[in-house]
């Protein structure tokens, strides 16, 4: 019976245990999106992950939408990340760079560039800007003249992860931003090739993951989804064909894995009712199967038991506790993460987490 502290190997990667740290925006980089020492510091205190999934990284101005979120676009950033990934490997540790576009949930008010989508629509809610919370704007629909930009972005930013020393990246297609936005019918308008019916909204998917395998390798690619309901206003009338249909082209890809954010009905940062996505997306994706969000140590257990996934990734428990795999393993109690400072730019509530030694 596999257990969370079993060793798997993951397209060219070999991990030590399932217990894997889940990308988790924290802010902490400069308003110029680069990393900071913080940074090192934080991602090194959690090496003892399976595997640790950067926090989500910007590919461009245009994609990159969160107040002191890093990016992966320049030189400078990723000679600052190199500094992350250096600490992370003498710690004995492996990560991956998430990279991400946020599509319409970009506020002009970041870079002074016009966010774009699928569609011309518009986000619900307000976005997180330097001035405060401020309303989305209808974003512009990408011109089909714009993919091959788009996804020079992608390779650029790819390139600049292997600069980075990273040892793969992680495409973010999840949460309702651009990828999502393309894959689901919710904000997806199009009549072009990418829209309409599901093998054409799964286009960009595809071709993105296919650059980023041109330039790191498929056995150093990965991908996320967030299937099961609505995503910052992103949703699909028919989730049980196109969220399988996605995984099978993945799985023609020969990905490293794929990872999921599915919550369920008590899930505390996102619910839904309707039945979960993932064992269908078990059949249909032939490779490594992560599973995500609202997973405790009992209920991880019994996901990789019962064959639905091949390791759990956490989130706010890795935030809260940098010995995670340690406190698991010694039946420890786990210290609580404090909302007020998961996005805040200093210290606490980001590298001051006492470990079960401490």
């Amino acid at each position: 019976m596999t257990s969370l502290f079993d060793p798997i190997r993951v397209g060219a990667i070999d991990c030590p245990n399932r217990i894997w740290m889940a990308p988790l925006t924290r802010g902490r980089g400069t308003r110029e999106h680069v990393p900071t020492d913080l940074m090192v510091t934080y991602y090194t205190q959690r090496a003892s992950a399976g595997l640790i999934i950067s926090e989500a990284t910007g590919i461009s101005e245009e994609g990159s939408g969160w107040p002191y979120a890093p990016g992966l676009w320049s030189t400078e950033q990723a000679t600052q990340w190199k500094k992350v990934t250096d600490s992370v490997h003498a710690a004995g540790g492996r990560i991956f760079a998430q990279l991400w576009h946020m599509g319409r949930v970009v506020h002009p008010s970041l870079h002074g560039v016009h966010p774009v989508s699928s569609s011309a629509t518009v986000a619900p809610g307000k976005a997180h800007t330097y001035e405060g919370r401020q309303p989305y704007v209808e974003a512009r629909p990408l011109a089909l003249d714009e993919i091959p930009r788009l996804l020079g972005d992608y390779a650029n930013a790819a390139r600049q992860a292997l600069a980075a020393g990273f040892d793969g990246v992680q495409l973010h297609a999840a949460n309702g931003y651009l990828i999502d936005q393309f894959l689901r019918d919710g904000a997806n308008k199009r009549t072009d090739a990418y829209g309409g019916p599901v093998e054409n909204r799964v286009r960009l998917l595809r071709e993105v993951v296919q650059t980023l395998i041109d330039v790191v390798g498929a056995d150093r690619t990965a991908v996320r989804l967030s299937p099961n309901g609505d995503s910052q206003g992103v949703d699909d009338s028919d989730q049980d064909t196109l969220f399988p249909a996605a995984a099978v082209e993945l799985s023609k890809l020969k990905i490293a894995f794929l990872e999921l954010r599915e919550p369920g009905p008590n899930g505390t940062f996102g619910k839904s009712d309707r039945p979960a996505v993932a064992p269908k997306i078990r059949k249909a994706f032939d490779g490594p199967l992560i599973l995500n969000s609202d997973y405790d140590f009992d209920s991880g257990a019994k996901a990789l038991a019962s064959g639905v996934a091949d390791a759990i990734s956490y989130g706010r428990p890795f935030l809260a506790n940098p010995d995670l795999p340690t406190r698991f393993a010694k039946g420890l109690p786990l210290n609580q993460d404090e909302m007020a400072t998961w996005y805040s730019q200093g210290e606490k509530g980001y590298i001051d987490y006492p470990t079960a030694s401490a």
